[in-house]
């Protein structure tokens, strides 16, 4: 389960932030508990219109972090880059692909076109928490 700040995302597309930086940080969330830096993680964005870069980037993760968890949003900063335009084409946004959504909802299904449920940054964030330990 995750928090959303209260919009649809249906009939929105990719340039609308309240949907495309949910699946930014859907996929950030579940690199980090790939990772095994915490074994629960919802991380938090907020943007200001005309700022490229999130304003905010907060992070819980429930107490199961294996590192200060205040070091979290600087690794999430690191290998994530959250600015919408990067975002939309990080997770390739711009497809075809939110008809499946429609059905049976956004997060946590296998789908491949669903590229914000990939753990392909877990190594690379794994390798950068054990840096900092």
């Amino acid at each position: 389960m995750a928090r959303h700040g209260g919009g649809a995302f249906s009939g929105k597309d990719p340039t609308k932030v309240d949907r495309s930086a949910a699946y930014a940080v859907r996929h950030a969330a579940k690199n980090i508990v790939a990772a095994g830096i915490a074994s629960r993680c919802e991380v938090q964005v907020a943007y200001a219109i005309g700022v490229a870069h999130p304003v905010s980037v907060m992070v819980e993760t429930f107490g199961t972090s294996e590192i200060d968890p205040e070091l979290i949003p600087a690794l999430i900063k690191e290998h994530f880059d959250l600015r919408p335009a990067a975002l939309i084409e990080r997770l390739n946004l711009r497809r075809p692909i939110y008809r499946k959504t429609a059905a049976y909802g956004h997060f946590g299904r296998s789908d491949p076109d669903f590229t914000w449920e990939s753990t392909s940054q877990a190594d690379a964030l794994r390798a950068a928490a054990e840096s900092l330990a």
